[in-house]
C-alpha cells in the first residue's frame, strides 16, 4: 500500500505558486498610477485656466490699443469679451484692469486713465512702475492690462485651496500716440 501524500504547509505552497504575481503587482501599482493620473488631470485644468486668463488679459490690452478713442462703456464691453474667453471656466473669479500710462518730462511714469472690472481703477496721475525700456521718451504711452484669476480646483485633492494666477501685458497704442478715454 502506498503511503498517504504529505501535504505542504500553506506558506510553502504560496511561495512556489506564481499565478497571482501580476495581480499583486497591479494591486501595488494601481493606486500610485491612478493618483498620478488624477493629479495630472487636476494640474492640466489649472494650467488651462491660467492660459485662458492670460489670453483674456492680452486680448483686453489688444482691443484697447487698437482704438484712438474709447468710452467707458466700450471698455466694459471689452471686459465682457475677456470673460467670454474664460469659457468653460467660470468668469466670476476673473478680475481685470486696463490702464493708460505715460512717461513724464521728469522721467516718471504716471496713470493717464484707468478702468477696472473687479480690480480697482487707479487714480489719475498716480505713479505706475513699468519695466525698463517700455517707455523711453517723454510723452510715450502704453496700455497696461492686468488680470488675476482665483482658481479653485473642483477636486481639491492635489491643489487644495485657491491658487491665484496673475498676468500683466504692456501694449503700445497702434494708430495714435495715446488712447483717450471718454466717459
Amino acid at each position: 500500500m502506498t503511503e498517504p501524500r504529505r501535504q505542504k504547509g500553506l506558506f510553502a505552497r504560496l511561495r512556489g505558486d506564481r499565478r497571482g504575481v501580476s495581480a499583486v503587482e497591479f494591486a501595488m501599482l494601481a493606486p500610485v498610477m491612478i493618483g498620478f493620473y488624477f493629479g495630472m488631470a487636476e494640474f492640466c485644468q489649472g494650467f488651462m485656466a491660467q492660459k485662458r486668463m492670460g489670453h483674456a488679459a492680452s486680448q483686453v490690452a489688444d482691443l484697447v490699443a487698437q482704438k484712438d478713442v474709447i468710452t467707458t462703456a466700450e471698455v466694459s464691453d471689452v471686459f465682457g469679451i475677456g470673460a467670454l474667453i474664460m469659457k468653460p471656466y467660470s468668469s466670476a473669479p476673473l478680475k481685470m484692469r486696463v490702464t493708460s500710462v505715460a512717461r513724464q518730462a521728469d522721467g516718471s511714469t504716471k496713470v493717464e486713465w484707468s478702468q477696472g472690472s473687479g480690480l480697482t481703477a487707479l487714480a489719475k496721475d498716480a505713479a505706475f512702475a513699468v519695466p525698463a525700456g517700455v517707455l523711453e521718451a517723454e510723452g510715450e504711452t502704453v496700455i497696461v492690462s492686468e488680470s488675476t484669476y482665483d482658481y479653485d480646483s473642483p477636486v481639491d485633492y492635489f491643489m487644495p485651496g485657491v491658487t491665484q494666477f496673475r498676468h500683466t501685458y504692456y501694449l503700445r497704442p497702434r494708430s495714435v500716440e495715446r488712447v483717450k478715454l471718454l466717459p
